[in-house]
């Protein structure tokens, strides 16, 4: 990834939080937490990493919520950085932090194991 799609990358996921937090009024997104912004090389995407605090429901009801609001969102970030083309915004749900709290509640259990031997 070229350094300009990183800084891209990095103003779109601080105006990102900013309209999330200010911006929408949806009642379905939930506590929502931008985690990373991939931008492709050329510009034309950026794929928003999304954690969100709840169960799939809600997660899916947030999803919901956000990709109505795309435009709005796409239009927002327009509005806060200057670029001549505004990238296509897609979101997706950050599992790292889930496979994170497994591998550690897993290495938890080893060392309750091990201690009891």
């Amino acid at each position: 990834m070229s350094v300009r799609a990183n800084r891209v990358g990095e103003q779109i996921k601080k105006e990102m939080t900013d309209i999330l937090q200010r911006e929408l009024k949806d009642p379905r997104i939930g506590f929502v937490t931008v985690t990373g912004v991939e931008v492709t090389g050329d510009l034309q995407q950026a794929t928003i990493y999304i954690t969100v605090l709840g169960n799939e429901e809600q997660k899916e009801a947030t999803l919901q919520g956000l990709s109505k609001a795309t435009g709005f969102i796409r239009s927002e970030i327009g509005k806060r950085i200057r670029l001549r083309k505004t990238p296509e915004l897609i979101f997706k749900f950050d599992e790292s932090t889930e496979y994170g709290n497994k591998i550690a509640t897993l290495l938890l259990e080893l060392n309750r194991q091990q201690d009891q031997q």
